[in-house]
């Protein structure tokens, strides 16, 4: 090969200068990309903390779900359970209404069953820590307790409890269903009013 060829081929051979700073450029980026050992330690260390963390929160949420599950394990149960204290009161009130039934031997004898089944399910239901809502003279309170009507009654506060319609449950600290009430409320003025003067007029005629 003569020396012509021989430097043609060495000519091939030298990087363009293109070529030489792709080549720096990549060294530079290498040398970026290398971290101290400290900072891997660091980092690795962070996220163990995190990990532990998480796995910290989830214990106490396992935790949480198991005692409330313990707790309140039939809530939804006792909540459909009163639907037949209901239904026995319907009932009642039924038979109460029936025409043939006033009055009679018959209807004293199932109404006192009825009162029995009542007083037997109230008991289970307190021995499983469920409890009646009190409600006649309280404060209305919108935790426990459900307006369905305004009374008027100036004996009353405006506010106060003057009729349980539906009877109101919790289980320990929960609420199993609000008790359904009627509230007092302050007489209308111009009702009040008008009732004076009519009162008065008749007088005047007498």
């Amino acid at each position: 090969m003569d020396k012509k060829n021989i430097n043609e081929n060495n000519d091939d051979k030298v990087s363009s200068p293109e070529e030489k700073n792709i080549t720096e450029d990549t060294k530079k980026g290498d040398e970026k990309e290398e971290v101290a050992p400290e900072e891997i330690i660091k980092e690795l260390e962070d996220k163990l903390t995190r990990t532990f963390a998480e796995m910290e929160n989830q214990r106490r949420r396992y935790e949480k779900e198991k005692d409330d599950a313990f707790e309140y394990g039939g809530f939804t149960f006792a909540r459909e359970a009163l639907n037949l204290l209901d239904n026995l009161d319907r009932s009642k009130i039924t038979l109460e209404n029936d025409e043939k039934l006033k009055n009679s031997d018959l209807s004293k004898k199932i109404f006192e069953h009825l009162d029995i089944i009542k007083k037997d399910m109230v008991s289970i239901f307190k021995k499983n820590n469920i409890e009646q809502i009190e409600t006649i003279n309280k404060k209305l309170d919108p935790n426990f307790h459900q307006a369905m009507m305004e009374v008027e009654d100036a004996s009353k506060d405006p506010g106060t409890i003057v009729q349980e319609i539906q009877t109101g449950f919790m289980m320990k600290d929960r609420l199993l269903r609000p008790a359904l009430v009627a509230v007092s409320k302050k007489p209308n003025n111009s009702e009040k009013k008008d009732e004076i003067d009519k009162n008065e007029a008749k007088k005047d005629k007498n």
